[in-house]
């Protein structure tokens, strides 16, 4: 069984300019406050002037065009850089390159100039600030970025906990903010900044979420984008100066135990997929992406030799489970739903709670757990190594070839890699070889449009966490339902901001993995849709995008609801269904 994709992946050459001998390092961080403190995500501890009660739980932005004037007046740019913040991933600096001599003011942009606005999002490499799958501010299958986003909770005027969602875009909209400074030389300077969220939300312009609104996705003459810009300029300020800073690159890691001999691995993808970021260290090549499926399909991994990696990971269901939880070799269930393995590729955060990081340790927990395969991996090597064909692929794959845990899951990790999905119908029409029905098409629309009565938008608000061509943004949510033992990624942070919140998984192929939910508690699509239409639980960690609905829900018609479950449908890609 050889589970392979077949359009091959575009490459896309991104051009960086060249630094010239004379430049220097210079790093921009920027620490955030609110009334002049450091700011606590999710913390109900901010006020407005209107007495509002508000936290924030998101804040990302984009900064390019830094520049710095001379002591004669003259602007000199600091190169293409784009330097993407986000505070929950303590993303606060990035570096840019500027001549050394004396400056007395630097500048820079909130949001992009319109050439890179509107530039192919797929282009850019894994982790650059404008790769859409590591900053999830890409508008998915509209064009341009999200200039700034700002997520979080407050009380309304019934003192019930409602949600705000402001996304500062387009063109237009674009600020410069100006800042003095005293700049002697720019040899490995450290400039550190403040973004003050109270002025951004008070000055000049005060905004209130009740009288204004809880949402704004900027559109044309829109109140709240329109304060956000006049704010934005005012809510910046310089900190200190820092001479000498270490600009020291970490060198990437060594293949492990590459053998002599292999045969890369033709890694295959949508050209409308941003780059992953694969692993340097386990490159991908052929002997270990066809040992890691070899052990997936074999039952010999478990402690009786009755179940594999697939029993529970059907590839017919885009590789989850047809049963709400699993069962494993002691006949007992799994506390969760199987997820679907596939585009695990720009995933980092594994299992519904993201409490492990690497393939190649996520596929020792399953292996090993008493309720699930059950072996013991000191037996499980000695097993393997009495195969012939065993001790010959692993040599194949590894120098030295011996059967070891760590190559193990390094041939593990190589097969799941290459489980990549991207061709559906919906694809196909995309790409103008297929047509969509009109009832699929309606679906598609309430998918990617926003639920903002005030702007006159009453879609279904997916795009949020399922946009773009992954259809995931691969991050943890509190999704609204009713309320259990199981406390998700909170019960692995500790934090009491992540409680009840569970990642994201993708909505393509959705047809084929119910039933749905970490529980696996929701049988058919149909039941996911009511949900989100009318079944929301307020708590106190719900995510924003549902917190700031009616406490009734967005009610979609019987007849959208029946919409959507047809454009979900065409998602599922003819490499499950022709199984």
């Amino acid at each position: 069984m050889i589970w392979r994709t077949s359009i091959p992946l575009l490459l896309i050459a991104v051009v960086l300019p060249l630094r010239a001998a004379e430049e220097e390092s210079v790093r921009i961080a920027i620490s955030h406050t609110v009334d002049g403190n450091p700011l606590r995500l999710d913390s109900l501890r901010y006020e407005l002037a209107s007495g509002e009660r508000y936290s924030i739980s998101r804040l990302s932005y984009l900064i390019s065009e830094v520049a710095f004037e001379t002591e004669t007046g003259e602007w000199v740019s600091a190169g293409d850089a784009v330097g993407y913040f986000d505070v929950s991933k303590r993303l606060l600096d990035f570096d840019c390159q500027l001549p050394e001599q004396s400056y007395r003011a630097m500048r820079f942009s909130i949001g992009l100039v319109p050439e890179t606005n509107h530039s192919d999002p797929a282009g850019y490499p894994a982790k650059h600030s404008l790769n859409p799958d590591h900053n999830q501010l890409h508008w998915t299958w509209a064009t341009g970025y999200i200039f700034m986003a700002v997520e979080g909770r407050f009380y309304d005027q019934d003192k019930q906990l409602n949600g705000y969602v402001y996304h500062f875009a387009n063109d237009v909209n674009r600020v410069i903010v100006n800042l003095p400074i005293q700049l002697m030389h720019s040899n490995n300077t450290l400039i550190e900044l403040v973004f003050d969220l109270s002025v951004l939300f008070e000055f000049p312009s005060a905004i209130s979420f009740i009288s204004d609104g809880n949402s704004t996705h900027s559109h044309e003459g829109d109140i709240i984008t329109g304060k956000l810009k006049q704010n934005l300029p005012a809510a910046f300020r310089v900190q200190r100066i820092k001479q000498t800073i270490s600009t020291e690159e970490v060198a990437p890691p060594e293949p492990i135990d590459m053998p002599s001999e292999f045969t890369p691995f033709a890694f295959k993808m949508s050209r409308n997929f941003s780059r992953p970021d694969l692993p340097v260290d386990n490159p991908l090549i052929e002997e270990r992406v066809e040992l890691g499926e070899k052990l997936f399909f074999d039952t010999r991994l478990s402690r009786n030799n009755s179940i594999s990696c697939a029993s529970c990971h059907q590839p017919e269901k885009a590789f989850s489970d047809s049963n709400p939880q699993s069962q494993g070799v002691s006949d007992k269930r799994t506390r969760r739903h199987s997820m679907p393995l596939f585009n695990l590729a720009w995933k980092r955060e594994f299992f519904w709670d993201g409490r492990v990081n690497a393939l190649r340790d996520q596929v020792f927990h399953p292996l090993q757990h008493p309720d699930e395969m059950g072996s013991n991996i000191e037996e499980l090597i000695v097993r393997l190594s009495g195969d012939p064909n065993y001790s010959n692929r692993f040599a194949r794959a590894f120098t030295p070839g011996g059967i070891s845990r760590e190559h193990i899951g390094l041939a593990l990790e190589s097969y799941l890699l290459t489980l990549v999905s991207y061709h559906s119908k919906f694809d196909d029409a995309m790409a103008g070889k297929a047509l969509l029905t009109k009832e699929e098409k309606r679906g598609f629309e309430l998918f990617m449009t926003e639920y903002e009565p005030r702007s006159g938008r009453y879609g279904a608000d997916c795009f949020h966490c399922h946009g773009g061509a992954l259809f995931t943004d691969n991050q943890f949510h509190n999704n609204g339902l009713t309320q259990g033992s199981d406390k998700g990624r909170g019960e692995f942070t500790g934090r009491e901001s992540d409680q009840y919140k569970f990642s994201t998984p993708s909505s393509r192929n959705v047809a084929l993995t119910g039933p749905y939910m970490h529980d696996g508690s929701m049988a058919t699509l149909d039941e996911v849709i009511r949900h989100y239409s009318e079944g929301i639980q307020l708590s106190d960690t719900l995510d924003p995008n549902l917190a700031k609905h009616p406490m009734t829900g967005i009610q979609l018609s019987e007849s959208d609801q029946k919409a959507m479950v047809s454009f979900l449908e065409t998602l599922s890609d003819p490499l499950y269904l022709n199984n």
